[in-house]
Order: structure tokens, then sequence, then C-alpha cells
């Protein structure tokens, strides 16, 4: 298990330096930064000695492993559009972020996998054909209609919910949080079900097949023909190997809950790392947008690496491969 880790983690360290490598080259030809932070009044010569400050007129290779080295260290320079640190951009962000992604996240799992075994077991009954119904809606729909659609019926038309931002917040240290607030939760609403919708019908589907064809497998059928319980086949036998598979897309999809929570956090304004990522590609504010794609990709790994261990807890037969 130990040299799993170490292999998984040395594998990461590499991981990111490629994403840092694809992030800085993809951005460093992208526009001129100079000219969003200059007026139409500043000379050449000054234009030359702010990029001389910034370091932009240094070799590539020599910007490149300058920012690995400070991103390291937890700083990404800083940004040219609000010219303070990105770091500290980036953590006014995090929390509005994390809290719409883990939200999105559980009413993911919380009403995709419920509805998965559901409509596996009671393939014929009408509740099932709703599901699969709503799941065709869910796949089908682009995000930012969805988005639209819910501020225009809860937010214009019943006014329930509001249509934008997040509300009022409580700061705990650096931390903001809107959990402890009812408009913070009220805010919070419309674009978590927005976001969560194309997770939970894709779990939902997924649960759903894995579930049908463990079903056929010869093992159900043994257990059922030892006067076996229904219930306990079902969730002690059949659900158990269901999971895995189930765990490698669903860690996927957290990740990418985190990583295109952009449209969502456009439609609502919300005010997270996505909006600052979108609002930085136009101001072609390189810092901020390589910041993001590296934090996006770390994210990733973190999970990959949590979703393998979940693999020893759920499958024996990946044990006694590594033993």
């Amino acid at each position: 298990m130990l040299n799993f880790i170490a292999r998984r983690i040395l594998q990461s360290v590499f991981v990111m330096l490629a994403v840092g490598f694809i992030a800085f080259a993809m951005f460093r030809y992208v526009g001129d930064p100079i000219n969003n932070m200059v007026g139409q009044d500043t000379t050449l010569a000054q234009r030359e000695a702010l990029k001389k400050q910034l370091g932009l007129d240094d070799p590539f290779m020599v910007q490149y492993l300058r920012f690995i080295g400070h991103a390291a260290q937890g700083d990404f320079g800083v940004s040219y559009r609000q010219r303070r640190p990105v770091s500290e951009l980036i953590a006014s962000r995090m929390p509005a972020t994390l809290e719409l992604s883990f939200v999105s996240a559980l009413i993911a799992l919380l009403l995709g996998i419920p509805m998965g075994i559901y409509t596996a077991l009671k393939r014929r009954g009408v509740l099932s054909h709703t599901f699969m119904t709503i799941s065709l809606i869910g796949i089908s729909l682009p995000t930012f209609l969805i988005g639209i659609l819910m501020i225009l019926v809860f937010g214009v038309l019943l006014r329930w919910l509001p249509s934008f931002g997040r509300g009022e917040v409580v700061h705990l240290g650096w931390w903001t949080t809107g959990f402890l607030t009812k408009s913070g939760w009220l805010s919070l609403i419309m674009p978590a079900f927005t976001l969560a919708l194309f997770q939970m019908t894709l779990i939902m589907r997924l649960v759903r097949a894995e579930m049908l064809e463990v079903m056929q497998t010869d093992f159900i059928k043994f257990a059922r023909a030892r006067g076996l319980p229904e219930r306990m086949i079902h969730f002690r036998h059949a659900l158990k190997n269901t999971l895995v598979p189930v765990i490698t897309i669903t860690g996927l999809q957290l990740g990418s809950i985190i990583a295109f929570s952009i449209i969502t956090e456009t439609v609502f304004q919300w005010p997270g790392m996505g909006l600052l990522f979108i609002q930085s590609i136009g101001a072609v504010d390189i810092p901020v947008m390589a910041a993001y794609l590296l934090l996006i990709a770390f994210f990733f790994v973190i999970i990959n690496l949590i979703v393998d261990l979940l693999y020893f807890a759920v499958d024996p037969r990946l044990r006694l491969q590594k033993n």
C-alpha cells in the first residue's frame, strides 16, 4: 500500500509539472498584458520598464521555472489586472467555489445513487419512467440553459429565490461561508441544483446500468438459489459489486464539478474561482489563469488518489493483486 501511494504521489508531481508547463505555455502568447495595465499616455520606455519589472522580457524557460518554483511555495505572482497577489485572490474566491461544489456533489450522490438503484430494481414502475425522463432532460439540456430557466421560473416569475450572488456570508478567519445565514442558503439552492443535475443523471444511469449487469451474473443467481432474502441480495451483494466502476466515474465527476463550475458561476454571478477565471481571460491576466488551471489539476490529482485508495476498501481482488 505504501509503495502504491508513493508511486502515485510521484506520478502526481510529474502531472502537475506537465500541467504547469502547458498552462504557462498556452497563456504566455495570449495577448499583451501590458496593454491592459497601462494607459494610452504611457511612453514606450515606461512600458519596457514595467515589462522588465514583471520579468516578461526573460526567456520562456526562465519564466516557467520561476513560475513553478514560486507556485510550489503557494506564490502565483501578482494579478496584472487587480495588482494583488494571485494567492490572495484565489483564497478569497475558493470558499464560494468549494461550498457550491460540495453541495452539488452531495445532491448528485444522495439523489443519483438511490434513483439508479430504484430504476434498476423497479424497471417497469411509473416512478422509474419519471426518473429516466428527468435523467434524459438533465443530460440533454446544457448547464447554462438550465440555470437561465431556473432563474426565470424561481427568480423572476415566482420570486422565491435570489437570482444572483452569494447572499450574506459569515467570516470564519480567512474562510467565508453562507451556510450560517438564511440568504446564503437561499442563494445556494439554484446554482447547486443547476450544477448537480447533469452529474446526478450521469451517476443514476451508471448505477442503473451496472446494477442491471450485476443482477444477471451467476453469483446473484446462486444467492437466490440459496434462498437469501432479496434485500440482502440487492444491497449486500449486487450493490457492493456495482460500486467499483461507480467510484471511478463518480470521482472524476466530482473533480469536474469543481472544474466546470465556471458556467454556473457565470450564469448566477457566483463569486467563486470560476468567475474569477472568466474575468481574467478578458483582461489577459496570465498569473490568475495559470494558477487556476494548476489548482484544478491539483484537485483532480487528489481526487484520483482518493478513488484509487477506495478501490482497496471495496474490491478485495485488488488487494490480492497488490499482495
